[in-house]
């Protein structure tokens, strides 16, 4: 009877989180509308207001990339309703990398920085604390917080500083950071930059990485893949994969490695704690950074952190199986001293941007874009997408198992695509529950997107 009550509960439960309101907003978006875990973040949660900026108003060009605007938008979670979205810019672009980024500094005042790619870009913040709708906030432009950034990403740190994370100029280029100490009027970073894995200048090595604090700010977890940016050996000797016997390209990228900083003295350290000298190149990463040679299966995205109740990392990762176009999540966290790794379930493609989260129960809950084939060809799709499923463990991430669909089920979305889930945060990056969000489109060439927010 026990075993009973216990099941008909858990059915209830699942029944009653079946069904997240779904609610699209933002129109016209290009590819990587809302941008994948390299990028982050793109909403702030402040004053009961959700404020989310993305690529949006695109219009097709002739090679169909599309141009278009940085743009802001707010959302009243009390009426489930969001404000007529506003332009950031009046100067459109075709680079999907300068999606714009969001936060708020602890006089509530926002902040915005778009169109970085190998570019200052551009820095604005709101004159006033905020509290109106998008379009009500005016806003003025901040000196360059860098001479180039690629792949921006900021989080609130201990003193109540800012930390923007970012690559310095091309593929090959060094990986470094800056903290603000004035809500962003001033940056400065360490003396020497974290990565450059082609330091030597003799290997056209590069990495993707992504980033996440410490809950208490003074600690910056680091996990990246390597990747071939070759430019200047024949293709037969540099993008050669010896596991699936076939030319692949700088699309693959491979293993894992992890670092860690220490914000407060710019010191480097590994996973056992061991200092590293920076920066750190490709020979240094693999002697003292990786944590999983992955044997020549490769990845597009690099994987999402999440932090364990010992503020430990976890990573939730995509890499490639049987064949060029079989794939897989995994649940990569250390255990006695050794990196697990755990299968999920099937992915269809290398670049699906998922999210893993845990919850205060200690359960962790892995957002995944899945589909039934390889989704290949066309603009729009051809950094993955489909639909998307909640799996959970309650183990520890030894086991998982699906506990629902998240696909939005109105009937104009039907037989989309759907890929970058992130999580909504607050000023602090303290995680808002039961809100996400993630972008979707139908034309597999066309910038027609549409952003989305889960509210459960």
């Amino acid at each position: 009877m026990k075993a009973l009550i216990l099941f008909a509960a858990f059915l209830l439960c699942t029944e009653a989180f079946s069904t997240p309101e779904i609610i699209p907003f933002g129109k016209n978006g290009k590819f990587k509308m809302l941008y994948d875990a390299r990028q982050r973040p793109q909403a702030v949660f402040i004053k009961g207001n959700l404020y989310v900026v993305y690529n949006g108003d695109a219009s097709p060009t002739k090679n169909e990339k599309g141009k278009a605007y940085p743009m802001l938008v707010s959302y009243d979670p009390a009426k489930r309703v969001f404000s007529k979205p506003i332009r950031l810019s009046e100067k459109s672009e075709s680079d999907h990398h300068f999606s714009p980024i969001i936060w708020a500094d602890e006089n509530d005042h926002l902040h915005v920085l778009h169109g970085c790619h190998r570019t200052p870009g551009t820095y604005l913040v709101s004159k006033l604390p905020v509290g109106e709708q998008a379009h009500a906030i005016t806003w003025k432009k901040m000196p360059s917080i860098a001479p180039k950034l690629s792949y921006p990403t900021v989080y609130r740190i201990h003193e109540d500083k800012e930390v923007i994370y970012y690559r310095t100029e091309g593929h090959t280029s060094s990986w470094t950071y800056r903290i603000s100490p004035d809500n962003g009027k001033t940056w400065n970073g360490p003396e020497r930059d974290v990565t450059d894995l082609d330091a030597k200048g003799r290997l056209d090595w590069s990495s993707y990485q992504v980033k996440l604090p410490s809950r208490n700010g003074k600690r910056l977890h680091v996990v990246f893949t390597d990747y071939d940016d070759n430019k200047n050996s024949p293709a037969l000797q540099r993008f050669y994969n010896p596991r699936y016997d076939q030319l692949v390209d700088n699309e693959w990228k491979y293993n894992l490695s992890y670092l860690s900083i220490d914000l407060r003295t710019h010191a480097v350290y590994n996973a056992d704690g061991g200092p590293i000298d920076t920066p750190v190149d490709l020979d240094s990463a693999k002697a003292h950074c990786r944590i999983w040679d992955t044997s020549w299966r490769g990845a597009g995205i690099p994987p999402v952190i999440c932090l364990d109740e010992k503020d430990e990392p976890s990573f939730l990762h995509v890499l490639s199986g049987k064949n060029i176009r079989s794939h897989d999540y995994y649940y990569v966290h250390r255990k006695k001293g050794r990196w697990e790794k755990t299968l999920i379930c099937p992915s269809n493609h290398q670049w699906n941007s998922g999210y893993l989260s845990r919850d205060a129960k200690g359960t962790f809950h892995a957002y995944l874009i899945v589909g039934d084939g390889y989704l290949a060809g066309g603009y729009m799709d051809k950094h993955g997408g489909g639909r998307i499923e909640e799996w959970i463990s309650a183990d520890k991430g030894s086991s998982w198992k699906k506990l629902r669909d998240v696909t939005p089920r109105q009937k104009p979305y039907q037989g989309w695509r759907f890929n970058n889930l992130q999580p909504v945060v607050r000023p602090d990056g303290s995680i808002v529950e039961g809100m996400l969000l993630f972008y979707g489109w139908q034309d597999k060439d066309l910038p027609e997107a549409t952003a989305f927010l889960v509210h459960e």
